[in-house]
Order: C-alpha cells, then structure tokens, then sequence
C-alpha cells in the first residue's frame, strides 16, 4: 500500500471519529425518535386525545357549574383559567413518560447508552441527545395543546403562545430532574412507580392546577411553592389571559424553572460519566 493511500485511509477515519464527536448527541436524538415510533399512539394521545378529553371535562363540564354559580377566578372563566394549567400538567406528563422507564432501559433492562458509548460518542451527548429528543417532543405537545386551548376559545390573550414555553420549561424542570434520579437506579423495585404516586399525583393535585394555590391551608401550600408544574402553570397563565401578579414572581417562576432544568442536566451529565465509563 503506498504511502498516499495510507494517509488517505487515516484521513477518512480520523474524519469518520470526528463526526460522532461533533454530531453525537443528534445521533442519540435520533435513535431516541426511532424508538418513539414504535409508541406513536400514546404519543398522538398524549397530544391530542388527553388535551380534548380534559379540555371538555374540566374546561367545559365543570366550567358549566363553576360558572353558572356567578364564580370568576381572577376575573375570569373556569376555562380560561384551568387550561394554561392542563397544558403545563400535560408537560410534566410527557416529560416523566420521557425521563423515567426509557432512560432506566437505556442503562439497565437493555443497555443501548452502553452499546451507543461504544463508539466515539461521549456520555455528555447521550444525555443531550435524549433531552434534545424531549425537547422536539415536548414543544409538539405544547403546539397541538395550545390550538386545541384556541378552538376551545380559552387563550383571550395575544401573547398566549407564551404558554408552549412556559409548558416546555416546566417539562424540563421536573424532566431532567427525574432523569438524575432515574440515571442512579441500578434495579427497579418501584422507585419509579412510587415517584408517579408520591410526587408527580400530588404535585398536580397541590399546584394550583384546578383551583388557587391560596386556597389551600398554609400548610400545604408549600407543595405549590417548590413546584415545577405551579411554576409553569403560573407562567402558562400570565401568557394567556394576563394573571396579575408582580413582575418579580414572574421572573422567580423563570429562575426557578431553568434553574432545576439546567441543574438536572448536569447532574444527568456527571452520573453518565461515572456509570458508563466506570
């Protein structure tokens, strides 16, 4: 073999080592959007059918009977005021769906992140490729959620598509967060399940999601305050219909959001690097 060739072969592999290093966490993206195919239908659910069904339930139904008591929450209907607050529970739904059982399954009951570490992609990227894929399928979520809010003639605000961020950052917050804890679990005896029903079921029953969080006893508003979904249903709520409440909070809501988001991607990084490269 001449010497041209030779440096022409370590060329293409120096070239082909070099795009998983640079596109790595795209490729994981894309592994994680060829295994939601295979569960499309909860997806297509999860965006639309839950959207509707709780939309008409609580919007419509119970909106019916809130409103015909002469009862106004902040000024406005029942519909308008519990549907930025759906979409931003919808959020957190999704995401745990994302965050939790895939990421185990990735590490654990088939153990893709380390066949996908194999190659020259890094733990960092199969972390942000997974939250890129969370991320595309979140804002597709918060997009249908908030055309359905409009034909359901609950966004009287302009600024109302300001809720798909609100959701997606609510997502994130709790999302990332679980993905951490769920990264740690070597077996799962149901720590996974006990996080559905001792924190995600009363994060969304004390969050102000159906009604004000001060009316609630003061203790047990301390549920809401540390809330990511009380954060962002807050936040959904001032984009749709301009919930008064002083400019701080809202930007305490932001901090808070992005700050549990970026904390639980690092944390994800950092557990990554220890359990795939031990």
């Amino acid at each position: 073999m001449s010497a041209l060739e030779t440096r022409t072969d370590a060329q293409a592999a120096i070239a082909a080592a070099t795009r998983p290093r640079r596109w790595g966490f795209w490729y994981v993206a894309e592994h994680r959007f060829r295994v939601m195919r295979s569960y499309t239908g909860t997806v297509v659910v999860a965006g639309i059918g839950s959207p509707v069904l709780y939309l008409y339930a609580l919007g419509v139904g119970l909106a019916t009977i809130v409103d015909a008591s002469g009862t106004t929450i902040g000024g406005v209907s029942y519909l308008v005021f519990v549907a930025p607050a759906l979409l931003a529970s919808a959020g957190i739904t999704a995401a745990t769906e994302e965050f939790s059982y895939p990421v185990f399954l990735g590490y654990k009951w088939n153990p893709t992140f380390t066949g996908i570490h194999s190659s020259p992609i890094t733990p960092h990227q199969i972390v942000d490729g997974v939250i890129v894929s969370v991320v595309v399928r979140l804002t597709v979520n918060m997009v249908l959620f908030y055309l359905l809010m409009l034909v359901f003639g609950a966004v009287p605000s302009a600024t109302g598509f300001l809720a798909i961020l609100a959701g997606l950052l609510g997502g994130l917050a709790f999302g990332t967060m679980l993905m951490s804890y769920t990264s740690t679990l070597e077996d799962d005896t149901g720590q996974i399940a006990m996080v559905m029903r001792f924190i995600v079921l009363p994060m969304t029953l004390f969050s102000g999601t159906f009604f004000p969080l001060a009316q609630f006893p003061l203790w047990l508003q301390w549920i809401g305050w540390i809330s990511p979904l009380w954060h962002s249903t807050e936040l959904a709520r001032v984009a749709t219909y301009g919930y008064a409440e002083p400019v701080w909070l809202t930007a305490v809501h932001v901090l808070v959001l992005v700050g549990l988001a970026v904390f639980g991607w690092v944390l994800s990084r950092r557990i990554a690097v220890r359990r795939l490269e031990k």
